[in-house]
This record gives structure tokens, sequence and C-alpha cells, in this order.
């Protein structure tokens, strides 16, 4: 038995040796294209690159199998993925095939029988490249192709490939601490996977200690791949289903007699990732109790049509103007819940205040659907003009309504150029809404509906039925091909005010401004758990949990920069705004920088969060 564990044994050490190397060369591979953990592959060309620097030398048709046309980016454990399904050609592989072509086994394959294959077969190659093979002198002599050699310089290329790449990521101290993807971090001076091993853990709270709410409880943990990393600190934080949704937030029916004020808005993906919304500027003319409140607005649902965005979290960061907009004092943030709607209520002086609509990523992210085929947007009716289709006409409605900020039915010139700059990236000017005026039906120099309508059939018109054109609207809205709104999510905000009547109006459409990132910053700081990390008093992580949404803050005190290392490996039913389960994130000096948000894949689910931060 003793001797049966023994071999067990060996043959998992064997096996983790292994993957650490996979994983080292992949790194390597990744490294010698890309800059950086976060950075994604983001064309076929990158991919086939990178492929080739691990040592792969792929077909048209494989590099196609992994980027299709649906394909925006792949991340490094997609790249991994990849590596594990596509293993690099072998010595015997090649001897094989070349074999089927020299069938009385000669060694040889003539030049003219070799230009006849690679140019008509397959991948069909050009005379000049199959012409660059068989001018090398090193494997051709007398119009003859001497593939034993060629496939000796073939491995040896391919095996370059590797140590070049792996030597690069030694010189480079750098890019050897970058933790890539969601795999464990290799000690420096060996390939063995580290070993779990129990340690103190040093925490420090702030006045504001995070309180665990009733189905929430902490306990200190340790996942194994910490163990590589120099000082470290974990945070657990177990939530019952019934413990996501609370309902601390004042009913609205309590304050129906206050004044209200209400805009809607939208957050867009953008094909980096990124994500845009409306930005607002409230103002109260005098000192009044309010209640401000955002959540997903519910627009017309198509049946057998899916509302993503109904899932989608949303948030409202409240800052005071003060005598710039650059210098904004952060109030305060929705952090009561009730059901979708996220709301806050306090006092606020009279004045001008910021609103910055905030959403984690966590549910409005990239998803990569096959469609068998795009939805109709026009059609030709008896009389041969050009119709929109029931399906297309839907999709506008919902449109205009998630466009008309103000909700009273029409477009003012203001929010139509909010339209255009997301779907056009210009404005509408007066003299251009004149013309509109005179052609589309208009109210008190507003756009109707049927007037949205009608201009919208004008496009197609104009490129006689070419859809193309609607199409780009569309995708820019957030649209997929089958008309389903996966890649935004429209919000409406309210305010009530118990003694003044608040006013709020959109001013940009914009990504995620410094304020909005050094408000998040701040609520966590002033709210969250605080805890020092193991052995560097220099470096603390904050953890906040706010309803259904946890953020952790990462606070490098010290004059360098570091590189945090996060593993969420043991947490469960958990969805990071990372994508990633294991990543790295990298502090400037005497900052801070959001870690990460965390939201429960599944509601109706126990989730657990157990992430542990390490200083590389």
């Amino acid at each position: 038995q003793k001797g049966t564990r023994s071999e067990s044994s060996q043959v998992k050490k064997s096996q983790h040796a292994e993957e650490a190397i996979f994983y080292m060369n992949c790194r390597a591979a990744y490294l010698t294209v890309l800059k950086s953990s976060l950075e994604n592959i983001r064309s076929k060309e990158q991919l086939l690159l990178v492929l080739q620097q691990a040592g792969r030398n792929p077909s048209q048709k494989t590099v196609n199998k992994y980027w299709t046309s649906q394909t925006t980016t792949l991340n490094f454990d997609d790249f991994c993925t990849i590596l594990k399904k596509e293993k690099p050609a072998t010595k015997p592989e090649l001897l094989e095939a070349f074999g089927k072509i020299d069938t009385d086994n000669t060694g040889y394959i003539l030049h003219d029988e070799l230009y006849k294959i690679l140019t008509t077969r397959g991948e069909k190659m050009t005379w000049d490249e199959v012409s660059t093979i068989t001018k090398k002198a090193d494997f051709n002599c007398s119009g003859k192709l001497d593939y034993n050699k060629f496939c000796d310089l073939y491995m040896t290329t391919s095996e370059q490939c590797c140590k070049t790449a792996r030597e690069k990521l030694e010189v480079d101290s750098r890019l050897r601490q970058q933790q890539f993807g969601s795999q464990a971090e290799t000690s420096s001076e060996g390939i063995t996977l580290p070993v779990s091993k129990p340690s103190p853990r040093v925490s420090r709270k702030t006045d504001h200690k995070l309180a665990p709410t009733k189905g929430d409880s902490r306990t200190p943990s340790r996942p194994s791949s910490a163990q590589s990393c120099k000082a470290s600190v974990s945070t657990t934080i177990s939530s019952c289903a019934s413990s996501n949704r609370n309902t601390k937030l004042i009913e609205p029916d309590t304050i129906k007699e206050w004044q209200c004020a209400q805009s809607k808005g939208c957050f867009y993906l953008e094909d980096d990732g990124e994500i845009i919304s409306h930005k607002y500027k409230l103002h109260l003319p005098q000192r009044s109790t309010v209640c401000i409140t955002i959540k997903p607005l519910n627009v017309h649902q198509v049946e057998g049509k899916s509302c993503h965005w109904l899932s989608v979290d949303t948030a409202l960061y409240i800052l005071k103007e003060n005598e710039t907009q650059e210098n904004l004092q952060l109030m305060s943030f929705t952090e009561q819940q009730n059901k979708e709607m996220f709301g806050w209520k306090g006092e606020l002086g009279s004045g001008i205040y910021w609103l910055l609509p905030f959403t984690t990523g966590c549910r409005l992210k990239k998803v990569k659907t096959q469609f068998t085929g795009e939805a109709k947007l026009v059609y030709r009716g008896e009389d041969g003009e050009l119709a929109l289709t029931k399906e297309f006409r839907a999709a506008l409605l919902d449109i205009f309504e998630t466009i008309d900020l103000d909700g009273n039915g029409l477009l003012s010139l203001e929010e139509y150029n909010f339209f255009e700059l997301r779907t056009s990236g210009e404005k509408c000017d007066e003299e251009a809404w004149a013309v509109c005026k005179e052609n589309f039906d208009m109210k008190k120099n507003e756009l109707t509906r049927q007037g949205f309508m009608d201009l919208n059939l004008m496009e197609a018109n104009d490129r006689e039925g070419d859809p193309s054109d609607l199409w780009v609207t569309l995708l820019s809205l957030g649209y997929n091909k089958a008309l389903e709104m996966t890649e935004a999510c429209p919000f409406v905000i309210d305010i009530y005010a118990e003694k003044c009547k608040p006013r709020i109006k959109a001013i940009y459409l914009e990504a995620g401004s410094w304020q909005l990132n050094r408000a998040i910053c701040k609520s966590v700081v002033n709210k969250g758990e605080a805890k020092v990390m193991d052995g560097c008093e220099n470096i603390i992580i904050y953890t906040y949990k706010a309803g259904r949404r946890i953020t952790s803050v990462i606070e490098n005190k010290s004059e360098n920069k570091v590189i945090i290392h996060v593993n969420n490996e043991q947490s469960k039913n958990c969805l990071s705004n990372r994508g990633l389960t294991v990543f790295a994130v990298e502090v400037a000096p005497k900052s801070m920088t959001v870690s990460q948000h965390v939201m429960p894949l599944n509601e109706q689910e126990e989730w657990l969060y157990n992430c542990v931060h390490s200083l590389l």
C-alpha cells in the first residue's frame, strides 16, 4: 500500500510539473505578443502570432475555428484552452504525412510534385511560398526535397520559438512576476506549484466596520496558490439567497407627496469591454431631505424575447460641485436595495450635484452567440414600397423609449443628439433639425415616435433597402443580429425632494471618469472592512458588501508600484467583473484602485466569496 501511495504521489508530482511547464510556456508565448495579463487578443492575426510563438503552426482553418465572425476578443484562459486542444506536430506525424506522398519510401519528394500538391490541395500555397521551401539548401538537392531533414528543421524552429519566448520572459523580471489567466504563479526557483500552509492574519478595522448582515458570515481562509507570493490577506463572505435582496430602501408610497424629477439613461458596452453612460447634473434650490433611486428600465417586452438587462446591477454616486467641476466631493451613493432598485435617502444642501451612474460589468459584458441568420429589418410591400418589419418597429419603439430621457413621449434636439453621438459620432445642428421638422412629424419642435420611425425608413430608402446602416445603429445601441438588446442596459433615475422642486439634466454620454473611480474607492474605504496585508503594512485591502454586490479596493501606501495577485478559486456561485478566476492588478505608488466587483452567478442560491490578495 505504501508503494502504491508513493507511486501515486510521484505520478501527481510529475503531472504537476508538466502542468507548470505548460503554463510557463503559455505565459512566455503570450507575453511575446501582448503586454500584460489583462490585455486580450484582439484580432485573428494576433491569435496566429501567439500560437506560432507557442510552437504551433496552425492552418487558416484552425485559426478560423477559434476566431469566428462573432469573436471580438480572446483572453489568456481562452489561449491556454486552445493550446491544450492544438498539440504541436511531432516528427513521426510529419514523416507519416510525407510518407503518403513518397509511396516508394525514398526519403525524397520531387519539387515538381511538391509544387503540384501544395498549390492545388487543401489550404493552397502560392508558387512563391513553395519556392521559399525548395530554395533552402539545407534540405534540397537536385530538384528534390529531403523531407527527413525538412522535418528536423521544422521541429528545431518550433522549439526555438518556445525557447526564445521563455528566455525573454526570464530576462524581463517585470514580466516574469506578472500573473496570467486563472493559473497559479510558479516559483522563480523552480516549477513546483505552491503548497498550502496556515499563516497568521493581521486585521485592521476602520471606524466604519463592515458588519455582517443576516445570512452573511466571514471566516479566514487561504487557497494554496497564495503561498508563492511574499505577503497575502484573505477575505471570506458567505451569503444565503435571501440576503441578496434586502428591503431597507424607503418605499415610494411614504414620499408620494414630495416633488419628483425623473430622467432615463443607458449603459452601453463598447467593443473593448468599456462601459459608457449618461452623466447628470442635479439642481436643488434649497436644503431638503431627498430620496434618489436608480433601476433598470423595463421597456416594452416582446413575447419570447429575453430581457437580459433587467438583471444588470445599477448604482448612482452623488457628488457635490464646489468651485470647479474638477473639485467634486463625494456625498453618498445608492447602497440600499429593494429588488432591482438601489437608492439613498438623506439630506442635501442647496446647490449643484453630479449624479454618476455605475454598473460593475459583472452582468453587462460581451457575449459570444452563434446566429443562423440575421433578423429582417425592411421588406417591400405589394406596391413595391419599402416598409419596416414588425420586429424592427418593436425594436425602434424600445430605442425611442430609452432615448426619450424626460419621458414626455417626444425627442428634443438635445435627446436626439445623444442618440446621434452614440450611433454616428456626430451631432445634429439647428439647421439640420429644421430640415427634420419639414420632413418628419414633430410637436413643439420635438420629434414624435412616428417621426422617428419615418426617419429610419428614409435611411433604408436612401440605401435602396440595404440595411447595413440600420445595423450599424442597432449594434451601437447594444442589439445583436437577432434584435435582442444584450450589450446595453437602459435605466431610470428618480429624485424625490421634500421641500423643493429638484431638476435633473443629462450632460454627457461618456465612459466612467476618474471622479467616478475615485468615488467608488472612497465609498469602499469609508464603509468597508480594512485588512492590512501580512508582512506588508503599506498594502491594505478594503472589502464592502452592498446588497448583492461585493467590491474590494487595494490601497498602496508605499513609494513603489506593486503587483497584487488576486485569487478567487475557492469562491462559489460568484461572478467577477474581471472575467477571470485569478488575475493580477498593478497599483501605482500612493494610490488606490478597485480590485474587483463580485456578484452571485445565481441569486436563488447561496454564494461564497473567498478571495486572497497576495503581493508578488
